[in-house]
């Protein structure tokens, strides 16, 4: 848990008293709380009411709630004051720090009923106190030699590490006031499938990991990512605390984190690690032939990069599983026999039984699942994920909770691809507050060449010149590849005089920050940044989009979706995708009461596709134009106002 989880475990105390009184009441009181004075809001409220009648009522609810609705508070208030137990899970961290950070203390200030919260993340995230004891103490020779302060940055970076473990109160990473290589932050700390348990390890009793979990158990409201909460389902429910009510917002996510969190993934890394583990407590050989393993799975897997294995392996690939399971297997049962030193032993027993268990996995897989190929040469690994993670939403989790779903936008019959029956869910919209018809124009370029035409790039760059042209800069530019984004920005950099910013040019969060900062500059990104990037004011007048975001045919997930859906699978699975990216990435264009600006689709078929209604009905309410002259006036217009 971070620093303000702590400070908010210690709220005060409850006292068994909690008349919710009326919403609207209170959510004046908060607004009027609020920095500078909030404005009230009918969406809020109206999505508040909902809440809490879905809460009272058991039933289900899916809400979309359009950007500047405030559904934070829209869903915590009544949470709070239901007096049940709440999980909240978000699908990207700057979500989950607003609410930790922001949100769950302004309203411990400022709601009548007092509660606690915690924030939970995964085992990785905390420094484990064993290892780095471990570590210091020397019992890895190879890890005691990187210690040597001499041997570079990775020595230095582990030994910062490891005086770091007697200095801070959380063991969370996200403290540290350095960002660790990978592989020293992986020597001293351990994932779920390697933690063996309170119980079985020596310093199971001063745990980070264990710490956080206590005061997750003490806590009223508990703050988590939509992938946690997936492991905690795949876990049989043992991660997480008990709790009454899960909220999920951006709830678009919620069906392709599920699916990544309800599979598996087998690379040569998990091979090494426990290899690694078992070094000093297996014979030599076991070890070694484990690692070996390991390698002949990386040779395996490289040539089958981005393909879908269809029913089963194929015959190289299945024998090559079959004898990292058997050396797996060997791995274990040496461990068992081990003398060696007991927690790192019941670290090789808890790694190795998850790994034989996702081998075999792998070789059982059943007609619901699907496994494919995917990563870099240099470290390929092998997926398996449910194909409808309804079912097991349906099964495991439904039943026994309470749910909210909301997200600025809510994919169509989202309730049933999570596992909800349409007669147990309400589904709500309840707008937006910002004035989409005034401030904003959505612009198709129907004279554009079809995007699988020969001519659409050069016609698109131009276009894409002229635009950031009439913006004066002022452009951030989506793009459905990293091919496109890179053509696209060597093309427009000699060609515009404002400065040309790439996704790969600074972290993300400093380059937001720069692009927000240069009002004039232009910022070229792909799928990463559709969502989740908050620029209010001018630095962001131009939205643009390349090409409707339609996913790839030859996605194995997708794909899978497909054959499921039969003939209506494009309906079923490519037009709500591409619609709610659609709207996700135009959703980046309003941002406050005041913003004003274009989006600019460059691909035709928004305006002449059979289908292009259901994808402008998922966009916000803007004014729509196909001539490139109202879009010039538009933009003018902007311009011509003296910035404040």
């Amino acid at each position: 848990m971070g620093r303000a989880g702590q400070q908010e475990s210690g709220a005060a105390e409850d006292d068994g008293h909690h008349p919710s009184g009326d919403l609207a009441a209170t959510f004046a009181r908060i607004t009027a709380a609020l920095p500078g004075g909030g404005e009230e809001r009918a969406g809020q409220l109206a999505m508040a009411e909902a809440v809490a009648a879905a809460i009272a009522g058991g039933r289900h609810l899916v809400v979309q709630a359009g950007t500047g609705t405030g559904k934070s508070l829209a869903y915590l208030v009544p949470a709070i004051l239901s007096g049940r137990s709440v999980v909240v899970a978000t699908a990207t961290k700057a979500l989950q720090d607003q609410l930790a950070k922001k949100d769950l203390p302004f309203l411990q200030r400022h709601l009548d009923r007092p509660f606690r919260f915690a924030v939970m993340k995964g085992r990785s995230n905390y420094l484990c106190r064993q290892r780095a004891r471990e570590v210091a103490a020397g019992d890895d020779q190879l890890e005691l030699e990187e210690l040597d302060e001499s041997v570079g940055p990775f020595g230095r970076e582990l030994a910062r590490l490891v005086a770091w473990a007697d200095e801070t109160e959380t063991g969370d990473r996200s403290d540290l006031d350095f960002e660790p290589r990978p592989r020293a932050w992986s020597a001293v700390s351990v994932s779920a499938m390697e933690c063996p348990g309170r119980a079985k390890c020596p310093s199971g009793d001063d745990c980070f990991a264990e710490a956080a979990r206590e005061r997750a158990d003490a806590a009223d409201v508990v703050v988590v990512n939509t992938h946690l909460y997936g492991a905690h389902l795949a876990s049989g429910g043992y991660v997480l605390p008990e709790h009454e009510v899960v909220v999920f917002d951006e709830a678009h996510a919620l069906e392709d984190v599920m699916a990544a969190a309800l599979g598996l993934e087998l690379g040569a890394g998990r091979f090494r690690a426990l290899a690694r583990i078992s070094r000093s407590l297996v014979p030599a050989e076991v070890s070694e032939e484990l690692d070996g393993a390991g390698r002949r799975l990386d040779d395996a897997l490289e040539p089958l990069r981005g393909q879908r294995l269809l029913e089963t392996p194929d015959d190289e690939l299945a024998s090559v599983l079959a004898l990292c399971r058997s050396r797996a297997d060997a791995t274990v049962a040496a461990l068992r026999s081990s003398k060696g030193d007991p927690a790192r032993v019941a670290r090789g027993l808890q790694a190795g039984g998850h790994l034989v268990g996702d081998l075999a996995a792998v070789a059982g897989m059943s007609d619901d699942e699907v496994a494919w190929v995917e990563g870099p040469a240099h470290s390929p690994v092998l997926r398996l994920a449910p194909i409808d993670v309804g079912e097991v939403l349906a099964a495991q989790l439904w039943t026994g909770v309470t749910g909210v779903l909301t997200s600025a936008t809510i994919p169509p019959n989202l309730a049933t691809r999570a596992g909800i029956a349409d007669s147990d869910a309400t589904v709500l919209d309840v707008g937006s507050p910002f004035p989409y018809a005034e401030h904003a124009l959505l612009y198709c370029a129907a004279h554009l060449p079809d995007p699988r035409r020969p001519g659409y790039e050069a016609a698109m760059h131009a276009e894409l010149e002229a635009l950031i042209r009439a913006a004066g800069g002022r452009t951030l530019a989506l793009f459905t590849s990293r091919r496109a984004m890179e053509a696209a920005a060597a093309a427009m950099t000699p060609r515009v005089p404002w400065r040309v910013l790439t996704q790969d040019d600074l972290p993300k969060p400093a380059l937001v920050r720069a692009f927000a900062e240069d009002e004039t500059s232009c910022l070229f990104a792909t799928m990463g940044f559709w969502q989740g990037i908050d620029v209010p004011g001018r630095a962001l007048s131009l939205v643009v989009i390349d090409r409707i975001p339609f996913p790839r045919p030859d996605e194995p997930l997708t794909q899978a979706r497909r054959e499921r859906a039969g003939s209506r699978a494009f309906a079923l699975v490519d037009l709500p995708r591409a619609a709610t990216l659609l709207a996700q990435g135009a959703g980046r264009l309003i941002r406050s009461n005041d913003d004003r600006g274009v989006v600019a689709v460059l691909d035709p078929r928004l305006a002449g596709a059979g289908y292009r209604w259901d994808l402008v009905r998922a966009l916000p309410p803007m004014r729509r134009t196909r001539h490139r002259a109202d879009v010039e006036s538009f933009l003018a217009g902007l311009l011509a106002v003296p910035s404040t």
